[in-house]
């Protein structure tokens, strides 16, 4: 997952990957890193970009797609819930 975390790639399809169930999948995972594989990618998607904007200076709308998440407004409202303003916001 570290290495596809930026791909949208559902939860199913890591699962398989592993040769687990969904279930399993998920249970394993939370145990081993004390979260569940969906909110570990949305942390890990946002990181990246946190870093992307405010050390590399990218735009929103260059990065959002290349991080796995479907939409801008998506990515803004997860952005603005995990860091607490939006990701237009972080100065430079």
């Amino acid at each position: 997952m570290n290495k596809n975390f930026h791909f949208n790639v559902n939860l199913d399809r890591f699962a398989y990957l592993t040769g687990r169930s969904l279930v399993t999948f998920k249970r394993d995972f939370e145990k081993i890193f004390g979260i569940t594989p969906g909110k570990w990618l949305i942390q890990k998607r946002l990181q990246e970009a946190h870093c992307l904007i405010l050390e590399k200076g990218k735009m929103v709308s260059e990065i959002y797609l290349d991080l796995g998440f479907e939409d801008l407004s998506h990515f803004s409202f997860a952005f603005k819930k995990h860091y607490g303003s939006s990701p237009s916001k972080i100065i430079i």
